[in-house]
């Protein structure tokens, strides 16, 4: 069982930047992909970015590539969502979530456990 914990979200204006932290308990951090979902009123739930269990590997949707790194510290069991240039579209419900068999999956049905999810909005 594993228990993820979001914080830093907020408001920021456009062009501003945040950062996002997901703390996980439990002995077993390395174990699990990570992933970051966001869901914006009215909208489905949608991929953001997605590291692999050891960070060696990441995995963005082209919306945010190049403006948002996914980075993990697992002796932190953290892990961290770098969003910069953020645009008034990112306003969403940012979650991050847990997978044992996944690596960069882009569905949300291929993760175990969510967190209950940080509030970022972006004012234009």
């Amino acid at each position: 069982q594993v228990q993820l914990v979001e914080s830093g979200g907020g408001l920021v204006q456009a062009g501003g930047s945040l950062r996002l932290s997901c703390k996980a308990s439990g002995r077993t951090f390395s174990s699990y992909a990570m992933g970051w979902f966001r869901q914006a009123p009215g909208k489905e739930r949608e991929f953001v970015a997605a590291i692999s269990w050891g960070g060696g590997s990441t995995f963005y949707a082209d919306s945010v590539k190049g403006r948002f790194t996914c980075s993990r510290d697992n002796a932190k069991n953290t892990v961290y969502l770098q969003m910069n240039s953020l645009k008034p579209e990112d306003t969403a419900v940012y979650y991050c979530a847990a997978s044992l068999g996944y690596s960069g999956s882009t569905y949300s049905y291929d993760y175990d456990y969510w967190g209950q999810g940080t509030q970022v909005t972006v004012s234009s």
